[in-house]
Order: C-alpha cells, then structure tokens, then sequence
C-alpha cells in the first residue's frame, strides 16, 4: 500500500472506537433478543454451572456472530469514509 492510500490516524481512531460502539451494541442487541426468546439473561461465564451446556454454547456462538459481524461491517463503513475523506483532502 502506499503512503498516500494508508489511513490516518485519526481514521484508525475513529474505527477502533466505532468497532468498540458496534460490539457493544450487538452484545446489548443479543442479550435482549435471549432475553425475550427465553425469558431471562443469556448465560454468563462467571454463573453457576447448572446451566446446560448446550445453552451456553448457544449464547456464545450467536454473541460471537453478532459481534463479529458488527465489527467486519464498522470496519468497512470506517474505511470506505476514510477514503472519502482522504480523497476530499487530495483533490
């Protein structure tokens, strides 16, 4: 990449603390989603292991999905105005 096209710090900043945001919201978002499928919290690690198994396994699996995917879909919204940006600054 050359030094022209390599995103500023300011563009770094501003997506590690909008990938930061999305997490957080899609953490938020599945807790209430569990919540209202099941009729109480998703699972914690620090609770009890009466819980099944297979229930915590679930809430980790789609915690992690929706997390991940809220962090690939910053990531990429923050880069394409980046390179908005740089291309207002050049031109």
């Amino acid at each position: 990449m050359a030094d022209d096209e390599a995103p500023s710090t300011l563009a770094k900043i501003a997506g590690a603390g909008a990938a930061v945001a999305a997490a957080w919201v899609a953490q938020r978002a599945v807790t209430l989603a569990w919540k209202t499928a099941t009729g109480h919290r998703p699972p914690k690690p620090d609770e009890d292991l009466e819980n099944r198994f297979v229930e915590i396994a679930a809430a980790a699996a789609v915690t992690a999905a929706a997390v991940a995917f809220a962090k690939v879909y910053t990531a990429r919204g923050t880069a394409r105005l980046a390179a908005r940006v740089n291309a207002n600054r050049a031109g």
